[in-house]
């Protein structure tokens, strides 16, 4: 019998390009976390008892094809890859989400007008001009 993750609720995401340095090879990070997102993901887990993680998919959708989006998730599905945060936390990553993250670093940003988790990932190849969708 299939198991299902529950998703208890959806956050989006900014994405932007960045140039890799000249010099240095790829990391094989699967993501970097700042200590900035792993305060705001540890304060959002607290919020949701029944949530183990944070889980980063890809979906289709925004004017340049490819968005990440954020869910609370109550169970680690079969293909999902872990990155251990400290103090215990986690994220997953989606199975179709796994290849567009490889050397990507996960930020949370606030201004006066928005906080937002970004994604400064150098693999893609064009981004909307808000920032929502990318292509790779």
């Amino acid at each position: 019998m299939p198991r299902y993750t529950a998703v208890l609720a959806a956050m989006s995401a900014t994405v932007r390009a960045v140039k890799r340095v000249k010099g240095l090879p790829p990391t094989r990070a699967a993501l970097n976390v700042t200590p900035a997102a792993v305060t705001r993901i540890r304060d959002l887990l607290k919020e949701k008892p029944d949530a183990i993680a944070l889980k980063i998919s890809v979906k289709q959708r925004g004017c340049n094809g490819l968005s990440y989006t954020l869910d609370y998730v109550s169970e680690k599905a079969k293909m999902d890859e872990e990155v251990a945060l400290e103090g215990g936390l986690k994220i997953l990553i989606d199975k179709k989400a796994q290849l567009t993250l490889l050397g990507t670093e996960m930020d949370f940003q606030e201004s006066k007008l928005s906080s937002e988790f970004v994604f400064n990932n150098p693999n893609i190849k064009g981004t909307c001009g808000c920032g929502e969708s990318f292509s790779m």
